[in-house]
């Protein structure tokens, strides 16, 4: 394999593993968001999905990211009768999105990353000593 397509293939990986991260972060921000009025739905967790393509321009398999979606997992329900978005029980929904997975994600995408990072580095570094080599 060239240095030009690792180069890419890598920086497919580095662009997937960015939007995964701020979707993420986008979840842990509004992890204790709540609906504004009684029946609304409060923030959903979202999940990026990726799927392998063939980049027939480079010969070689790339990631991309196929969709971002929702997770379908049910909402927190915390016991609040004095908030404007409480049913009639009294409860409010609560987003579905767990801190601990959240970090486990971010922990992952991080190190995707950067080992996407880190092959980058390395072809160049290859590509600058081939130059050297030829001169």
């Amino acid at each position: 394999m060239d240095l030009q397509r690792s180069m890419a293939i890598s920086a497919a990986g580095l662009k997937a593993q960015s939007l995964r991260m701020r979707v993420v972060a986008e979840n842990l921000a509004n992890k204790d968001s709540v609906a504004q009025s009684p029946g609304e739905l409060p923030y959903q967790r979202k999940v990026v999905m990726f799927k392998d393509v063939l980049d027939r321009q480079l010969g070689a398999r790339t990631v991309k990211v196929d969709r971002v979606t929702v997770d379908t997992t049910d909402f927190e329900k915390v016991y609040m009768p004095g908030h404007p978005a409480a049913d009639a029980q009294g409860y409010v929904l609560k987003p579905n999105v767990n801190s601990v997975i959240e970090a486990t994600d971010m922990k992952e995408a991080q190190r995707s990353y950067e080992a996407n990072l880190n092959a980058v580095e390395a072809a160049k570094s290859l590509t600058m000593r081939t130059i050297d080599l030829l001169r």
